[in-house]
């Protein structure tokens, strides 16, 4: 399931009083308030920025973050390291390479090219362009779970370099939309990017000349402290204890009842009273919480809690759409008498798509009740989001529109565009448009050829690219302007399903066409805006994503094909070693995903042929329920906590479950409320200075640890000790249990 995005705290008011009248030319300052007291007026272009220490700072940070993402990414708790770990780091490495690197120039053979290893003091534009090579690492290859499902849910084989060309086409494909649409989505100043403030805040605090305060310690001296111990910490929960990842404390107490379990498990249950002692536990699925504001976290504890506590026993004990005969949360599909949908049953094994006289012989697809509900919730966070943003937002993005066209045709700017124009050269269009002609031809190579492997033919690709072209410019508003970018997987899982049913690699590969294309595009021009503000030369920008992004689907595809051929039975928990992490929990969601929207289809499912139609009446509710917040807002200005509500993150809180389970979110809600509330008021000081050094370091010490392990101990099947720790669970095997009379479960009590 899609995860959910953080949106604009502002109010309309506020945002709306931060867009001023254009000045003068002689008067040029950007019209947007938080712009004008974040980002400096002033550039030296004399600062070199496509140096040596870039090249090689850029490309490690791209090679270990896409690395270490990828093999976390198949893991029990998939880790994820953001780029922010990466800006950080490589500061005092840069600082290094200057103090140490000679500075006499190298001259290229046989050209009249030549470098300095050492140009100068390590600047803020070499850090900047480092960091997006970093971000290309962060990323991530969506189109990689459509490998991973195919060779090790699907047991069929798929061609090296069509898999290789899928990860690179569908990364690739985003600079294409961005370069038709960088003029509005960068050029304008009122195309502001939120989100690139707060990068903008930590580079200019990284630079400032910092002084060892009395009794404390630097940034660099707290890092590396709270790495060591992040470091040897996860040698634990890794190794020694897998299960203090997941205490579920009511499972312990009551061993042998099924209602107990269910509600006590925080990995197949509702996790009342559950908790981990594992950074990893905290930060795997959700992201650090000491990087999110806290009216986000709020707003996800709260739909979390309503979903988790309210509905779903509603829902499940009342026996809605059968829950009882299944877990009760569960990612799994399962047939009419609860157990396990066999998928072989209904694919015809020559042509790989839906046999119908197979299907009706055999039986519907059913879900657990929570998987059902949050398909339902993730229809209504998309309509949530369109009604929230228009409501909230909406007279100010089309007032910063027409102000985007007014200044465009006129050739003005603010101060960033005119130093920006004035000291370097542009990208040329036709770099943009040579991309995109020839990703759009390699994706139709793709598809098309390799014996039609990914079964979507080439209407289906153009389909996608025009779903993504289409899309990409009013988004790219929404999301440059108030912080929020809806996503396309609904969408497009809808329309493929449709058009094209019954074949599920063309579900898959077509919304992974149609919505990363997208995804891509907003991530480049948001780094083109960060590129920007902090005055990095155009062109070095545009080299440093290209490299970054070829580099870093190569490194990802490259580790996850490794792992899918040298790690035995990855993916299968039922064969696993104890305690082993290679349980791709989420795989498993989007191969599950690629039955319900490919092989069975929407109409199937979620239409008047399925289960679940009245999922669809999610659509109306999300659409709906921002109203009511947007009314009172309105009826109670000085009632300043209504404007925090965000319906579209309460409505999308649990998209993230399945993989996600109770005790992910309740140790990460803990932790985030205990740094960016109580830390936040009582120690403001220690926590502007370390809050986010932090945050990186325990990222970065669960990662070194967990790939040490790997290469030195569990690649030559040495596990830690055989005990009752060792288990990568939560010790609540009666938690997946049905409690429907009569259904056959292996494990599990047979109701009477």
């Amino acid at each position: 399931m899609a995860g959910f995005e953080v949106i604009s705290s502002k109010s309309p008011e506020d945002l709306q009083s931060s867009i001023d009248v254009p000045r003068t030319n002689e008067d040029d300052d950007c019209p947007v308030e938080e712009v004008r007291l974040t980002v400096p007026t002033t550039d030296d272009p004399s600062l070199p920025a496509l140096t040596f220490r870039t090249w090689v700072l850029g490309i490690l940070s791209c090679v270990i973050l896409s690395f270490v993402n990828q093999f976390f990414g198949y893991r029990s708790n998939q880790l994820y390291i953001s780029s922010v770990s990466a800006q950080i780091i490589v500061l005092p490495i840069g600082k290094m390479m200057a103090a140490t690197l000679p500075s006499k120039p190298i001259q290229v053979p046989f050209t009249k090219w030549s470098f300095s290893l050492n140009p100068g003091p390590f600047n803020l534009k070499e850090h900047v362009l480092i960091t997006i090579f970093a971000n290309s690492g962060a990323g991530g290859v969506y189109a990689l779970n459509i490998v991973t499902i195919v060779k090790v849910f699907y047991h069929k084989g798929i061609h090296i370099i069509a898999a290789f060309m899928l990860a690179q086409t569908t990364q690739m494909l985003g600079y294409g939309w961005a370069g038709l649409f960088r003029k509005y989505l960068v050029d304008s100043p009122y195309m502001w990017w939120p989100s690139n403030l707060v990068q903008v805040s930590l580079f200019r605090a990284l630079h400032e000349n910092e002084k060892r305060p009395k009794g404390g310690h630097t940034r660099l001296q707290f890092f590396l402290m709270a790495f060591i111990a992040s470091f040897a910490y996860y040698l634990i929960p890794s190794y020694f204890v897998p299960s203090i990842s997941a205490i579920s404390v009511v499972c312990l107490i009551w061993t042998k009842s099924i209602t107990a379990q269910q509600i006590g498990s925080g990995l197949h249950g509702l996790g009342l009273g559950s908790f981990g002692l594992d950074w990893s536990t905290v930060a795997a699925f959700l992201g650090s919480p000491l990087a999110y504001p806290g009216f986000a976290i709020v707003n996800v504890l709260v739909g979390f809690f309503l979903m988790i506590y309210v509905a779903l026993p509603i829902l499940y004990w009342s026996n809605a759409y059968e829950a009882k005969r299944f877990p009760i949360v569960s990612s799994h599909t399962f047939d009419s008498t609860g157990q396990t949908y066999n998928i072989t049953r209904i694919l015809n094994p020559k042509t790989f798509d839906i046999d119908m006289e197979a299907y009706n012989g055999y039986s519907k697809l059913y879900l657990s009740v929570m998987f059902a509900f949050t398909y339902g919730l993730s229809f209504a966070t998309l309509t949530a989001t369109i009604s929230h943003v228009a409501l909230f937002h909406g007279k100010t993005i089309w007032q910063m529109w027409k102000k985007t066209t007014a200044t465009l045709q006129g050739h003005l700017g603010d101060v960033h565009t005119r130093l920006m124009k004035e000291n370097y050269e542009a990208v040329p269009q036709w770099w943009f448009h040579i991309i995109l002609i020839a990703m759009v031809a390699l994706a139709l190579w793709t598809c098309e050829g390799f014996g039609q492997q990914l079964q979507l033919p080439w209407w289906g690709v153009l389909l996608a690219c025009a779903m993504a072209l289409f899309f990409t410019l009013p988004i790219g508003i929404i999301a440059a302007t108030t912080n929020t970018a809806p996503g396309l997987n609904v969408i497009t899982e809808l329309v493929i399903g449709y058009i094209y049913p019954g074949k599920p690699l063309a579900n898959v590969a077509f919304k992974t066409y149609g919505y990363i294309s997208m995804t891509q595009a907003l991530s480049f021009l948001s780094d083109f805006k960060l590129g920007h503000y902090m005055k990095v030369p155009p062109k070095s920008m545009f080299i440093a994503q290209l490299v970054g992004t070829v580099l870093a689907s190569s490194v990802y595809f490259a580790t996850a094909w490794w792992l899918l051929t040298s790690v035995e039975h990855i993916c299968d928990p039922s064969l696993l070693p104890e305690g082993s992490p290679w349980t791709c929990p989420g795989s498993d969601v989007f191969y599950s995903a690629s039955i319900i929207w490919g092989v069975i289809g929407p109409l199937r499912m979620f239409a008047k042929l399925g289960i679940y139609p009245e999922m669809n009446w999610f659509f109306l509710i999300g659409f709906l329920a921002p109203v009511p917040i947007w009314y009172l807002s309105r009826k109670f200005p000085n009632q300043k906590w209504i404007q925090y509500v965000n319906m579209p993150i309460i409505l999308g809180a649990t998209q993230s479950m399945p993989p996600a389970r109770a005790v992910h979110y309740l140790t990460w809600g803990a932790v985030g409320i205990f740094f960016n509330f109580y830390i936040y008021k009582r120690f403001k000081g220690w926590w502007a200075r370390y809050n986010y050094v932090l945050s990186a370091a325990l990222d970065a010490g669960v990662a070194f640890m967990g790939v040490l392990l790997y290469f030195t101990l569990q690649s030559y099947d040495i596990s830690g000790p055989d005990w009752w720790g060792l288990m990568n669970d939560d010790h609540c095997p009666l938690a997946t249990c049905p409690t429907a009379p009569g259904v056959v479960s292996e494990g599990c009590p047979v109701i009477r």
